[in-house]
């Protein structure tokens, strides 16, 4: 596919990816070789390193090991991107499903021969490794990848029980990932007498006109009521998969591992959980009580929780205008910032359109460092599009930046993994508000930011506080989908407050949550980083002089730093609660300014 080609609509020409930059196909030689390649550079490293990491510790090699599993690292990471990448254009498609499950199975099998390789890091006694960390300044680099490491150690099994719980993730959280992807992905929704997939009914539940955002409510509540049974059934399945791990592992609390992953301190996120809940009352609550009044009604239905309000500017955005947007935004804070981003756009490397098939939603793909990221929207024109598109853009920027840390240590922790995407969301909202001179629509444009601030904050922190109550409830017997539709509402009730009415058919929502299902307990990192921008946004507001160069060596930096040394520079501290305070202060700031020039 040329990288030129493109898709054309009432959007103007949307881009498509050209996956050729990591293989020319599915069945050509390249990838056939790279797989081949694969597996002889996994048995090379397996009979090279194995049962001698302590020896190459002390004389001196472990560096060249370290290297040569980057080197496998890339090359595995390059051919497992291309499978999912050309899965997530149509994942209805059963050639295109088996060929990523084929690949799948193919990269477990000779990922199995160097699993060993972390596994025996961690047997290395501290001293020695310490010591060779002060020889070796080349492994020192690595300093902040063996802490992460060290912190694995008490959860770790012997060998072959790890080869086990690797080998089964095929026919395990795998496969029923899997499922529940394509399940979603062949829902149908009957609109106003037209079928629809789930991206573009899920769109209607922001459309002016309020029969189409409630016909669109009842459709997504009858089709995923239909469905609830079977999401249930995997959720169950995946909360009691996740609970033998940590069970098997020795995991005290039930998101602990995720905290691990993310190279976050328990107390960190739990501080947050604590100051966004007992912020409800003075953000969520109050805004929708705001809103409820703004439509004239004592209490919003719950197909109105996204509504537009009706003086908000409503045009359809072409692709064109959306990406001057966005790159003008980016520039006006940084002319280099504008530079990472504009290859995005010429290159192949953004896949627009929606279709049928897709993956709904939006992402960024890293991929490896050697190639480039991919960025997947749904672009269906509206202001919350070009929102989206800042967001993922900001995700690829950083990568693109990451990525001379080399495939070990450009990988950024989810906590630190959505500064950027918030980041240029913040850039992207303050430029289309400088250029509002109407007091309507910049009040529309205000309130449509706070909705997107309370979604990211307040809405993820439900969405955490709900998977810990499941998981909890799971551990004591399989769960019935009233069940944990009990749950839902209950949460959601206290998130949203007393302004929102739960219509019959809001119950089943939960259901079309693809993190629930693919990565147990990531939500929280949304408001994390949310906050960690509106934090980092007040000081660049205080003072911008020095911010841009300290922006992009935090971005730069990739995994190479904990959290801690990277927000040292702009003296933020996680770990108080202040810092989570200033973030959730300026959403309050914004409601203030709504309330004091309502209509």
């Amino acid at each position: 596919m040329s990288a030129a080609q493109k898709t054309h609509n009432q959007f103007g020409n949307l881009p498509v990816w050209d996956l050729s930059d990591l293989y020319p196909g599915k069945d050509s030689a390249e990838f056939k070789a790279g797989l081949e390649e694969a597996k002889q550079l996994a048995n090379k490293f397996e009979a090279a390193y194995k049962g001698k990491l302590l020896d190459l510790t002390r004389s001196g090699g472990l560096i060249k090991a370290i290297k040569d599993s980057e080197t496998l690292g890339d090359l595995t990471g390059r051919i497992g991107s291309y499978a999912f990448l050309q899965y997530a254009q149509n994942s209805t498609n059963p050639d295109r499903a088996k060929f990523m499950g084929d690949t799948n199975e193919a990269l477990t099998a000779l990922s199995t021969r160097v699993l060993f390789f972390e596994l025996e890091l961690n047997r290395i006694e501290d001293a020695e490794l310490d010591a060779a960390l002060e020889r070796d300044p080349e492994l020192a680099r690595y300093r902040t990848w063996f802490a992460d490491l060290r912190k694995a150690k008490p959860y770790q099994l012997d060998d072959k029980l790890e080869e086990l719980f690797h080998d089964k993730s095929v026919t395990a959280f795998s496969a029923w990932n899997r499922l529940y992807d394509e399940t979603l992905a062949t829902l149908e929704f009957e609109v106003e007498g037209e079928k629809l997939n789930l991206e573009s009914t899920l769109h209607l539940l922001s459309e002016k006109d309020e029969k189409k955002r409630e016909a669109a409510f009842h459709a997504v509540a009858k089709t995923l009521g239909a469905n609830g049974r079977l999401v249930t059934h995997i959720t169950n399945v995946l909360a009691k998969d996740k609970e033998i791990s940590d069970r098997w592992r020795g995991y005290q609390d039930i998101a602990d591992s995720r905290h691990m992953a993310n190279s976050v301190e328990r107390e960190v996120v739990d501080a947050l959980q604590t100051a966004v809940q007992a912020a409800y009352p003075r953000l969520s609550h109050r805004y929708y009580k705001m809103k409820a009044k703004w439509f004239g009604k004592d209490k919003l239905n719950a197909w109105d929780r996204n509504a537009p309000l009706p003086t908000s500017d409503e045009r359809v955005w072409d692709w064109d205008t959306a990406v001057t947007t966005v790159l003008d935004a980016y520039g006006r804070f940084s002319p280099e910032l504008a530079e990472v981003a504009k290859p995005f756009f010429n290159s192949g490397w953004i896949d627009a359109p929606t279709g049928n098939g897709k993956l709904s939603g939006a992402f960024a793909h890293p991929t490896v460092p050697s190639a480039h990221p991919y960025l997947m929207l749904n672009y269906l024109g509206r202001t919350r599009d070009i929102m989206t598109l800042a967001h993922e853009l900001g995700h690829g920027v950083h990568q693109r930046l990451a990525a001379a840390q080399g495939p070990i240590l450009a990988n950024t922790p989810l906590t630190l993994a959505e500064t950027a995407s918030v980041f240029g969301e913040m850039l992207t909202f303050r430029a289309l508000l400088d250029k509002t001179t109407d007091p309507k629509q910049r009040f529309a444009l205000l309130s449509s930011k706070v909705e997107d601030m309370l979604n990211t904050v307040v809405r993820q922190i439900a969405f955490y506080t709900f998977e810990r109550k499941v998981h909890t409830a799971r551990r004591q017997g399989e769960l019935r989908t009233e069940e944990i539709n009990a749950i839902w509402m209950e949460v959601q009730a206290e998130s949203l407050g007393d302004g929102i009415v739960a219509n019959e058919g809001y119950e089943v929502f939960w259901t079309y949550i693809p993190h629930f299902i693919h990565s147990p307990f990531y939500v929280y990192a949304y408001a994390f980083g949310d906050c960690l921008v509106n934090s980092l946004y007040a000081q660049y507001e205080k003072s911008s002089e020095g911010f841009a160069e300290r922006y992009f060596e935090l971005l730069k930096a990739g995994g190479s730093k904990h959290h801690s040394e990277l927000l040292k520079p702009f003296g933020l501290d996680a770990k108080d609660p202040q810092f989570w305070s200033l973030g959730l202060s300026m959403i309050e700031r914004l409601i203030d300014e709504l309330e004091a020039t309502s209509p």
